[in-house]
């Protein structure tokens, strides 16, 4: 009887351990996916100023591959043709690993083009800020194109 509530105890205090461990990973990752949500959001409604809410200070987004733009300036630019355009995208499933104050976050994009549909994986990084929030340092939309590359440079 003592060993059975003995090993209940362990049990329990293993569960009780293993909750503890998972459920900041959890919060960070529903974090991060706040900040992707944000900027897909904002993005979808024509925000440019929401869709800059997202990124840190001095960040650089691949506009294309091949073409980083960073600084504010150049990225609301960037943005605001890619919303005048018309740009639209279907997001699919997301994974995020975090590592201390950094996060990898992938995710399927999806966007009608003029020769059909065009389809990438989406490759950011992120950093934990000062006040919890988390923010995007690179933005890479174009993160597969390595695999259909012809020549390695």
């Amino acid at each position: 009887m003592k060993f059975t509530a003995a090993m209940s105890a362990m049990v329990l205090i293993t569960l009780v351990d293993v909750h503890a461990q998972t459920e900041p990973g959890q919060m960070e990752t529903a974090a991060i996916l706040s900040t992707i949500e944000t900027m897909t959001d904002a993005f979808a409604a024509g925000d440019v100023g929401g869709v800059m809410s997202a990124y840190e200070a001095g960040a650089t987004v691949v506009a294309e591959p091949g073409m980083p733009v960073t600084g504010e300036g150049a990225l609301r630019e960037m943005f605001a043709e890619f919303i005048a355009q018309g740009v639209a995208f279907t997001y699919g499933a997301h994974d995020v690993v975090t590592s201390g104050d950094v996060a990898l976050h992938l995710m399927k994009w999806t966007a009608p083009g003029p020769e059909g549909d065009m389809v990438a994986l989406s490759v950011a990084v992120l950093r934990k800020q000062p006040d919890s929030s988390w923010k995007m340092v690179i933005d890479h939309p174009f993160g597969d194109a390595v695999m259909h590359a012809d020549a390695v440079r």
